[in-house]
């Protein structure tokens, strides 16, 4: 096991503490990648030799530091590769690390349901699951051309591949500073899915107008759902182009958030990161003439002057819907 994946339990809002945490975790190793808003993937591959510990020890040491320096808990999976640890992470408990060896991902990953696996997302779980193969250990005997005829040639592949427990993701160091964040947390778990469209809505207005006032557009968007059991559901999409156009974020949000298909899932929070910033002047915009579009984007820079002349709060996030 050299891989951990970490997520930080903090509170809603405080997301400004995640780059002090990874720089926690850069004292044990160089290569961290971020997973906004709460967590992290961590190499431990040079740190056990050079600490002498495994990740296992290692990873009860990142949790009290956590703890005594920022008064922050994390639960933490660890595995022999990504894909292993960040599932590892959903079976653990604060003050307790799930690990999985590298001779036991395959009997870990058999009774798992097929939409476990990262990457595989509500209409290929659907599909899977209508030819009875809706546990990763029956999409591992499956045979290889009966997946790819199912799903593609390039899923059915890398689907083969994972439920086998092979896994060719690395951790690949990043930063949080590329990325802006907005969180919409419920004064109590919410049912409601027009009241979960608002609060989407909300965070795409607030993205769009960050973005514009500081010249970047984004190039992807990642959608982060908790529920009251305290688990979460994320997706990411890229654009069709980088934008910092709030009614494109919306629409992208939007579709991510019809695709995960909750039924009465009482939610606790919804929050939205814009990824992949870029500068706005190296970007390119596919003119639609469309007449409707370029009055929202009129509309847009209206509200981005009276922003800048009055504050933030001259323009509430949501107004625009009207």
């Amino acid at each position: 096991m050299t891989i951990l994946c970490v997520r930080f339990q903090l509170p809603p809002m405080y997301e400004a503490a995640l780059p002090r945490l990874l720089g926690l975790l850069e004292e044990f190793t160089p290569v961290v990648e971020a997973l906004p808003p709460d967590g992290a993937l961590a190499d431990l591959r040079g740190a056990e030799r050079y600490f002498g510990r495994d990740a296992v020890e290692l990873a009860s040491v990142i949790r009290v530091r956590a703890l005594a320096l920022y008064g922050v808990d994390c639960v933490i999976g660890a595995g022999p590769s990504p894909m292993p640890a960040r599932m590892a992470l959903r079976d653990a408990r604060p003050g307790l690390t799930r690990a999985v060896s590298e001779g036991a991902v395959a009997e870990f990953l058999a009774g798992k349901p097929v939409a476990a696996l990262p990457g595989v997302g509500t209409a290929t779980a659907r599909t899977l699951c209508e030819y009875g193969l809706d546990t990763l250990g029956r999409v591992a005997a499956a045979p290889l051309s009966t997946l790819q005829r199912l799903v593609g040639a390039r899923t059915g592949r890398e689907l083969h591949e994972k439920a086998n427990g092979v896994d060719r993701g690395r951790v690949v160091p990043n930063g949080v500073s590329r990325s802006l964040a907005a969180d919409r947390p419920f004064d109590r778990d919410e049912l409601d899915p027009d009241r979960h469209r608002r609060a989407l809505l909300s965070a795409t207005e607030e993205l769009g107008a960050r973005l514009r006032a500081v010249d970047k557009v984004c190039r992807s968007l990642t959608l982060t759902v908790r529920y009251a059991d305290r688990s979460a559901t994320t997706r990411s999409r890229t654009l069709k182009e980088p934008t910092a156009h709030s009614a494109a974020l919306t629409r992208a949000a939007y579709d991510m958030y019809e695709a995960l298909g909750l039924q009465r899932a009482r939610v606790r929070s919804i929050a939205l990161r814009a990824e992949g910033l870029a500068s706005a002047e190296q970007a390119c915009h596919q003119l639609t003439f469309d007449p409707v579009d370029e009055k929202v984007r009129r509309i847009e820079e209206v509200a981005d002057r009276a922003r800048a002349k009055f504050g933030p709060r001259a323009v509430m996030p949501g107004s625009l819907a009207a």
